[in-house]
């Protein structure tokens, strides 16, 4: 039997010109709307300019490749109609300062806890479900993938820009979600009761409210029977998205090649910092020694340890050339700043445009 994946992806309507959100989403959610089950979901974000879709329950990643791309040509075809661009971007190249929440009681009590950090968190993530058994079997996953996120990370960083200006970061995303009371890898567990008794623990402290105001980029989904990672920033490609997937899924049902000895909280946190900076430039963390290597010798790492499981579902092709690229042509960071130096923000607008 297959271990099952869904993908939720985050998108922000922007204007082609400007590159700047515009608030008509409640639009495209009304004119893109889903029954659920087979088809997926579309609801409403944090901003009137923000949608997600929620794939359906998928066991191949054809299946999820075929959800993903389908949807995205529906909001594509409704954009282009209504004259603004949807992009998969980590953070748009511009905000408006002026933003409001999105008019829902949610989302109204969480802007009520953090201030002035609210305004700032235009962001958009891409989020991956993996099936389980149980909250034992989640918090063993929960585990499993704790050393590889920060690799995770850099390969799917993609938010270079803030307010018109390159941040030096590849991914300003992870930064913006830091100063959230609960952010980065979360620290081991011994089992689900833990987990409950000790996130338990939080509620009412700074802005956790209830278990899905927990940030943690993987955590169990109190929602779902699955392991939900939140480390990817929103992606420029459907199979991109797809790909990711598939090697968290592999991490999960493989078992280590080797013995991972770094788990300590605060190298793993660190090292999250390092990959939303650099992504896959220059170095990253290596689980297996807790020094730095270069990035396409931790990502090769990252590969082996999951290929057990990639290969169990018949994912090695669609994750060799999917991570191929990306070490190639790079993360969607560079692929961003490539395209405004060859163009300006017309080129910008046509790269979100053409990968979507």
């Amino acid at each position: 039997m297959r271990t099952t994946i869904g993908i939720e992806e985050e998108f922000v309507l922007l204007d082609p010109a400007t590159l700047t959100p515009v608030e008509c989403a409640k639009g495209a959610q009304d004119a893109l709307r889903r029954t659920g089950d087979r088809a997926g979901t579309v609801t409403p974000e944090f901003f009137p300019s923000q949608l997600e879709f929620a794939s359906p329950v998928c066991e191949t990643t054809g299946e999820a490749v075929t959800a993903l791309a389908a949807f995205r040509e529906e909001l594509r075809c409704w954009s282009n109609r209504n004259g603004v661009l949807a992009a998969g971007v980590g953070v748009p190249y511009r905000v408006a300062a002026a933003a409001q929440v999105t008019n829902e009681k949610r989302y109204r009590d969480i802007a009520a806890h953090f201030g002035a950090i609210v305004a700032d968190h235009q962001i958009n993530g891409m989020h991956v479900h993996v099936g389980v058994a149980d909250r034992d079997e989640a918090i063993r996953a929960l585990n499993r993938l704790r050393p590889w996120l920060p690799t995770l990370l850099a390969l799917s960083a993609n938010s270079p820009f803030w307010q018109g200006a390159d941040t030096g970061f590849d991914s300003w995303r992870a930064i913006h979600s830091r100063r959230w009371t609960t952010f980065g890898v979360p620290p081991p567990f011994r089992n689900g009761d833990d987990y409950d008794r000790r996130t338990a623990a939080l509620r009412g402290v700074g802005g956790t409210s209830d278990a899905g105001t927990l940030n943690w980029v993987v955590r169990p989904s109190d929602r779902f029977p699955t392991i939900e990672v939140r480390v990817f920033d929103a992606q420029l490609r459907p199979e991109t998205s797809v790909a990711l997937a598939a090697l968290i899924r592999g991490l999960v049902v493989s078992e280590p090649v080797r013995d991972l000895p770094v788990g300590e909280p605060e190298l793993l946190d660190a090292g999250l910092w390092h990959a939303a900076r650099n992504g896959l430039a220059s170095d990253l963390v290596d689980p297996s020694t807790g020094s730095l290597s270069s990035a396409a010798e931790v990502v090769e790492a990252l590969l082996r340890d999951a290929s057990a499981g990639l290969a169990e579902h018949g994912d090695e092709e669609l994750v060799a050339s999917t991570v191929e690229r990306i070490l190639s042509d790079g993360n969607g960071a560079t692929q961003q700043r490539r395209a405004l130096d060859q163009g300006g923000t017309a080129a910008l607008a046509e790269l979100i445009a053409s990968q979507s």
